[in-house]
């Protein structure tokens, strides 16, 4: 099944059931209003949905909408938690880390799929950062990656919007990664693993997921060879020692394969960042053409299933623009 959140001027939303075609949508308001209530006790409330998405797609649910994607707020507008593996840099070591290295992100204020990107980030070098994410259910400690994958619920898209102008201070001062950065963005709609068919293969998507900039192709990356670690990997490292809630999200960072792989850096159709692209342009031609995102830029980031229709609705984010409640 297909799950969103609207706005409805509350920090939560109300959550809805979308048809398989993202055409229509169904309040879920006889079940549970929010997302977080449904993943505290998905046992009770999963199957009530799936009857819901059912009649949807059948054409007998009594009241449907039609869905738009730039009224919805993340599917999962505030986690409890939110970590993000921690991908090499192009130009980072070729030999692959001995485990995962995660980051512990806000999840406080998730951004939705058309949240505008703040126009003050863009003399940081505003970068955008084309993953993955999986909600998780309850994992206990200690959980294997087989036990791991059994607490996935719903898998997104996810926008790791950096600011690389911040980034070399601090790695110089032992921070690694980039923690003052704008919300992650993710998909309009959370898709249930059942609809990805054999697509999902042991913690790993086996489809493209694409990204444009102005319009203008950037990368076509294979987000099973993008992830260093499967989501399986990365969700029992994190359990290694605690246990995970209900509501955990966590998240492919950019999808970068390794070096010399079929989808390596070096190659134009891998770029799921800007960063990698002037990264595979320097190595092209010792210099790089491709700029940061300015105001007014459009960033696209879509998920597309065999069938060619669109998994999760697309990430949509302009720099500077308005969020749609506030135009005029």
């Amino acid at each position: 099944m297909k799950l969103a959140t609207l706005q409805d001027g509350s920090r939560d939303g109300q959550l809805v059931v979308v048809s398989r075609d993202l055409a229509s949508a169904h309040y879920a308001t006889g079940i549970a209003n929010r997302l977080q209530q449904v993943l505290d006790d998905w046992g009770f409330f999963a199957p009530q949905l799936q009857d819901l998405y059912d009649a949807l797609n059948a054409g007998r649910a009594r009241h449907p909408f039609a869905f738009d994607p730039q009224q919805c707020l993340a599917p999962l507008p505030r986690a409890f938690q939110c970590l993000e593996a921690v991908s090499p840099l192009p130009d980072g070591p070729v030999a692959p880390a001995a485990a995962p290295v995660l980051q512990q992100l806000a999840g406080d204020a998730l951004a939705g799929a058309c949240h505008p990107l703040p126009a003050s980030a863009v003399g940081m070098e505003l970068d955008f950062g084309a993953g993955l994410a999986v909600v998780t259910g309850a994992l206990a400690a200690a959980s294997t990656s087989s036990q791991a994958l059994d607490a996935v619920r719903l898998l997104m898209l996810s926008n790791s919007v950096a600011l690389r102008a911040l980034e070399p201070a601090e790695r110089a001062a032992g921070a690694g990664v980039q923690h003052s950065r704008p919300a992650t963005a993710f998909s309009p709609v959370a898709v249930t693993l059942d609809e990805l068919g054999t697509a999902w293969d042991q913690g790993r998507l086996r489809l493209t997921v694409q990204s444009a900039l102005n319009g203008r192709k950037l990368g076509l990356c294979d987000a099973a060879a993008g992830m260093a670690w499967s989501f399986g990997e990365l969700m029992a490292h994190a359990a290694r020692t605690r246990a995970l809630g209900a509501g955990s999200i966590v998240c492919s960072g950019p999808l970068r394969a390794a070096p010399g792989g079929k989808e390596a850096p070096n190659a134009s159709s891998a770029c799921a960042s800007l960063l990698d692209r002037r990264h595979w342009e320097a190595q092209r031609g010792g210099q790089t053409s491709t700029g940061f995102l300015q105001l007014g830029d459009q960033i696209r980031i879509d998920l597309k299933g065999p069938d060619g229709r669109s998994l999760c609705g697309a990430i949509e984010q302009t720099v500077g623009e308005r969020p749609p409640s506030q135009q005029e």
